[in-house]
């Protein structure tokens, strides 16, 4: 990066945490730290809902998704309206009126003690590793732009976040995103407009959205049928996004502290809804746009030198390894593959038909020839003698930029991946703090607490989660999945048995405890061995299923027992 750049992030990324300390200076009790008094308006609210959603993973790694698999990823939110329906009805009325620190207290109230200390140790373990993946999206950023090492780079990063909720709480974390949701919203929009603009002779975007069209980018709506009928083991298309995707958003913001925690700072039941609203609404344009960024990308690239690996510290292992002589012959035949394309996909005056088919069958040949040459790459990084990280989709957006913005603007974009990354791992680790404490430490550990004291551990359990999650950063570096699917892959393990278990209470009043904890624990197990079976090829199912399997699950399971267990609750 030039100095510019380095100016442009550093100065954005500094003034954000001054101001963040500086809105959030007086809190000193519980109430403050994690709830800011129960005093946020709607507004303030859907930037929380929206920062913490998207984090650097969003903007890291959705590009290079669609730039690889398409459009259709879009459909995994489709499910999202109808849930910010039903939590308005069911979830938001009751949460408020109990008056809860966490989405958890109300299964005690509702259940025992054992099923609210279970769900939410599932929840800390899910989102305990889910943030770790998010601290290390940044992360290879800086490892990629600086060849730094990628444990210290983690330690710098995790070390930065930590200080920054440690110090602020809820209120750092929610004044930050009003600003950085801004800065994203633009720096997105600047991407977006730079990658048209680079486009050669009088291309435009509707002649980029047309080569996307061509390559099958555009693929917006999958039905998951193919010949052989709908396959259960497609990851998107519109049923597991409807269905599945419906069970997995009610979830995450219905019981999943990191989202519940945000609305449960509003001063009224009506500032939840609204926030809760507004967000089904915005949140499938915004994902689309962020998606559509890397068809843009892709369309670029048909016109430019297109990199053979965008990871390129990935090529320079290779080059130190006994396949240093094959590497040298597969990037001299890739390099004669660009040009030849370039060539071709070059515009001409020739008419816009002929020139069109002429690029849509340069761009067709170059695709199945480099998907050939990539295939190669990967299976040499596979080596047990090399470790290296064979999937590219994390690098594709972040190597464009680097490669192709002008200065200045690399900083910016930079600083928005950092910034998205602040705003959902402070306001993880902020929950994390919150579920320890007023779920396990309070209810354990029986000796009374002043306020000053439970102020005094929560900070303690947002160091120590923190600390949980750069270890977690460390090990997510080679995680073998683009990041965006590895979090969805990871929540939807859990994300199912813990909406079962709200659901059985909201719904059906004449379930008990130990029914649905037997029922809980058992479903989990099973929903686990299902991945397990995915993992090991012997099944074939899409993780959004899961989350829906493990919310009826639950509910079956309980329904069940409660006929066994004889007892009222």
């Amino acid at each position: 990066m030039s100095g510019i750049d380095w100016i442009v992030l550093i100065v954005t990324l500094v003034g954000i945490i001054v101001y963040g300390l500086y809105r959030s200076r007086s809190e000193k009790n519980l109430e403050s730290y994690f709830l800011m008094n129960r005093s946020s308006s709607w507004l303030l609210i859907l930037l929380g809902i929206m920062g913490t959603q998207a984090s650097a993973v969003t903007f890291l790694s959705a590009p290079g998704q669609s730039y690889t698999d398409g459009m259709r990823f879009v459909q995994y939110y489709f499910g999202l309206p109808l849930a910010m329906v039903v939590l308005c009805i069911t979830f938001v009325p009751v949460f408020h009126k109990l008056k809860l620190f966490t989405a958890y207290e109300f299964l005690e109230k509702r259940f025992d003690g054992k099923t609210r200390s279970f769900t939410s140790l599932l929840f800390l373990l899910q989102r305990g590793l889910s943030t770790g993946i998010s601290i290390s999206a940044p992360s290879i950023i800086l490892s990629s732009l600086l060849g730094w090492n990628i444990l210290w780079t983690n330690i710098l990063m995790g070390g930065l976040l930590i200080i920054y909720t440690f110090t602020g709480g809820a209120k750092a974390v929610a004044y930050t995103q009003q600003i950085q949701f801004l800065i994203i919203f633009a720096g997105m929009l600047t991407a977006g407009y730079m990658v048209v603009h680079l486009l050669p002779g009088n291309l435009g975007l509707s002649d980029a959205l047309h080569i996307g069209g061509k390559a099958g980018k555009l693929n917006v709506i999958t039905s998951g049928r193919d010949e052989n009928g709908f396959q259960w083991n497609d990851r998107y298309n519109i049923w597991s996004g409807i269905i599945g995707g419906f069970f997995l958003q009610l979830s995450y913001f219905g019981t999943d502290q990191s989202q519940v925690g945000r609305y449960l700072t509003a001063r009224s039941t009506r500032e939840s809804r609204l926030s809760l609203l507004l967000n089904g609404l915005v949140k499938i344009p915004m994902q689309f746009g962020i998606l559509l960024l890397g068809v843009l990308v892709f369309s670029y690239y048909q016109f430019a030198k297109e990199p053979l690996f965008f990871n390129q510290t990935q090529l320079d292992l290779l080059a130190k390894t006994k396949y240093a002589d094959s590497l040298k012959i597969v990037l001299k035949d890739y390099d004669a593959l660009q040009k030849l394309k370039m060539a071709q996909m070059k515009p001409s005056l020739e008419t816009q038909v002929e020139n069109r088919m002429r690029q849509g069958l340069a761009m067709d040949y170059t695709q199945k020839r480099q998907t050939q040459l990539r295939s190669i790459i990967q299976r040499w990084l596979k080596d047990k003698d090399v470790k290296g990280d064979a999937n590219d989709t994390n690098y594709i957006f972040l190597r464009f930029v680097v490669d192709h913005l002008p200065k200045g603007m690399i900083g910016l974009l930079i600083a928005v991946i950092f910034l998205s990354a602040w705003g959902s791992v402070a306001a993880a680790l902020n929950s994390l703090s919150s579920a320890t404490i007023n779920d396990l430490h309070k209810r354990w550990i029986k000796e009374p607490m002043s306020q000053k004291k439970e102020y005094q551990y929560s900070r303690i359990y947002t160091l120590v989660w923190g600390i949980f999650c750069v270890i977690v950063a460390q090990l997510a570096y080679n995680i073998g999945n683009s990041l965006i699917e590895a979090v969805n892959v990871l929540g939807s393990l859990f994300y199912g048995v813990i909406l079962g278990i709200f659901l059985v209470a909201f719904y059906f009043k004449k379930i008990s405890a130990t029914p649905v904890f037997i029922s809980a624990v058992v479903v989990e197990i099973f929903v686990v061995s299902i991945h397990i079976l995915n993992q090991k090829g012997m099944i074939h199912i899409s993780f959004l299923w899961l989350n829906a399997i493990g919310a009826l699950g639950v509910i079956l399971m309980s329904m069940v027992l409660e006929k066994f267990h004889g007892q009222k609750p």
